[in-house]
Order: C-alpha cells, then sequence, then structure tokens
C-alpha cells in the first residue's frame, strides 16, 4: 500500500506479549471514533513504564494482542464520534488515550473525549506529551489522598524521577515543606526543583517521626523504611507499593496504592500550573516513532538516555 495511504497510519504495535523485539512499526488500518470519542492525529507521544509492562504482558489492566503501544499524546482533533460535541477537528489537545493505556505510538489515534483537554498553545507538543500521565499521578497522590497543604512535612521517595520531580514542584507550590530522597547526584537537581532538604538514604527516624506524609515514587525497601518517618495519624501514598501497615507495626498511620485516573478537570489543573510556570517537566529523549523499540531499551536501562521523559515525535 502507498505510504501516504489514508486509510492506513503507521503504529508501534505488539502482536504477541514478550521483549523490546516485540514492538514492530507496521502499517495499521486508521482507527474510526465511535460515541464518546475523537481521533487524534498524534503529534508526540509519552513512553512510560507501564508501556513496557503492557508489552511484556505484565500490566494489571488486561489487554488483547494486537496491541498498540503508548497512552500520553499530544496532538490535533481529526474528527469525533457521537455525542461528543465541545470538542471539534482542528482542536489542539493532550492527554491519554484510554483506560486501557494503549493506542497512543501512532500517526493517528483514538482517545476518549473525557481523557483529554485543549493543549494550551504556548505549550510544546513535546511537552504536552510528557505530562500526563506523570503530572496527574503526582497530584492526586499530593491533594486528593494525602491532602497535602501549607505547612505540611513532606518526604517525596525518588524526588528527582519523573512523578518525584512533580510532586516537588506541586508540593512546594502548596507551601509545604519538601524533603526528597535521590541519588546523591541528583541533589542538586532536586534542589533547584524546590526541595528544601535531602536524603540520600533513610536512616534513624527523629522520635516520632519526622514527616506528615510520605509520596513514594519508587517502591521496595525505601518504601518499607519510610514509614518509620511517618508520624502517629500520618499518610503513606505510593504508585507503586501497596504496604501491608501491619507486617511493618504502623497501625497508627494510613497508606494508600493509587492507579492514576485521567481526566479532562485534572488535565486542566496541571495545563493551568504549566502555563503559570509552577510546573516544568523535563523532555529527556525525543525520538522517531521507528524508534520506538528503541525508546524501549532506555525504559529498561540497557541504553543510555537524557535525564527525564522519553518522548517520541510522531508528527511536526
Amino acid at each position: 500500500m502507498p505510504a501516504s495511504d489514508p486509510e492506513f497510519i503507521l503504529a508501534a504495535v505488539v502482536r504477541n506479549y514478550g521483549p523490546v523485539e516485540a514492538i514492530s512499526v507496521e502499517r495499521i488500518p486508521t482507527p474510526v471514533p465511535g460515541p464518546g470519542e475523537v481521533l487524534v492525529r498524534v503529534k508526540a507521544a509519552g513512553v512510560g513504564p507501564w508501556d513496557a509492562l503492557i508489552r511484556s504482558g505484565k500490566s494489571v489492566v488486561p489487554h488483547l494482542p494486537p496491541i498498540t503501544l503508548g497512552s500520553d499524546l499530544s496532538g490535533t482533533v481529526e474528527s469525533v464520534g457521537g455525542g461528543v460535541t465541545d470538542l471539534r477537528p482542528g482542536d489542539p489537545i493532550f492527554g491519554v488515550t484510554n483506560p486501557s493505556f494503549e493506542g497512543a505510538y501512532a500517526e493517528a489515534a483514538i482517545a476518549q473525549a473525557s481523557m483529554i483537554a485543549r493543549k494550551p498553545t504556548s505549550i510544546s507538543d513535546l511537552q504536552a506529551a510528557a505530562v500526563p500521565v506523570i503530572g496527574v499521578t503526582a497530584m492526586q497522590m499530593l491533594f486528593e489522598r494525602a491532602h497535602v497543604a501549607r505547612g505540611h512535612r513532606v518526604l517525596i521517595l525518588g524526588g528527582a524521577g519523573n512523578v518525584g520531580a512533580c510532586a516537588v514542584q506541586l508540593a512546594r507550590d502548596a507551601g509545604a515543606r519538601v524533603t526528597a530522597l535521590v541519588r546523591a547526584n541528583d541533589v542538586a537537581v532536586v534542589r533547584e526543583l524546590g526541595a528544601e532538604e535531602t536524603m540520600t538514604s533513610l536512616g534513624t527516624p527523629p522520635p516520632g517521626g519526622g514527616f506528615d506524609v510520605v509520596i513514594d515514587t519508587v517502591g521496595g525497601d525505601s518504601a518499607r523504611s519510610s514509614v518509620r518517618w511517618l508520624i502517629p495519624g500520618g499518610q503513606f501514598v505510593s504508585a507503586v507499593s501497596d504496604l501491608d501497615l501491619a507486617s511493618l507495626d504502623r497501625l497508627d498511620i494510613r497508606a494508600e496504592f493509587l492507579l492514576v485516573e485521567v481526566t479532562r478537570a485534572r488535565l486542566e489543573w496541571i495545563a493551568e500550573r504549566l502555563l503559570r510556570g509552577k510546573l516544568v517537566v523535563r523532555v529527556g529523549e525525543v525520538l522517531p516513532l521507528t524508534d520506538a523499540a528503541r525508546a524501549h531499551r532506555m525504559l529498561a536501562g540497557q541504553l543510555p538516555h537524557a535525564p527525564g521523559k522519553i518522548v517520541l515525535r510522531i508528527s511536526s
């Protein structure tokens, strides 16, 4: 078929679960939006760890191959399905595709209208495609689950990572006193983002604990050790760890595990902070769609990459 055939698009597809080599970039039929959906001409697609989980068959959300990978996207509305009256062709948008987090690594993608928002023109497509999942995850952990407010003492585990960096900035903007747990070579990074203090390891906490809230983006031993730093009645919120507080002898605190829920209202909240300069998302590597497998090798640590979010540039 000709490369310019409008009935087909280029997409990064997984036909069977597997390693990076399972990704193939091929032409597939252009999808058609159904009720409540829009067809987006994709300009950029964010690459995240959840994409690798879907590719390898390890996602908590069921998927049925063949799968077009990708959730975060920025682009322009091409057409709308039934019942969509608040978006029209030509509107610049950003957000995620659907609750299954698939479809964005493509020249065109179907997105639920309720999971995208208009993109401010001053925000680039690359940054808009980088922010939806990580920005909304940080926002939900901080304000919808932990109810962080001015004066709260907040410990952010992995403050230099993509979600953690958003959490540092948003917590600081809310007036919280932010401490970030990071690697030694990331101390300067999180200081610049607004962390008042940094830690490179979790030692012995002070009597009674030192924090009202722990935001966990790393899991593992750091997450389990961090609960000792919470005051009685403190809040632990994680996007990666579902802790058993009884086994950690901390029944005097609360712990929640978050599965992110991207909505238009939350995206608009994030966009407003991007516009005011209260939130900056670092875009690291920018690769073409045909390098989707290379992007996943970077995610897996098989190839080096610049700090920040990996983004696929689909079209200019």
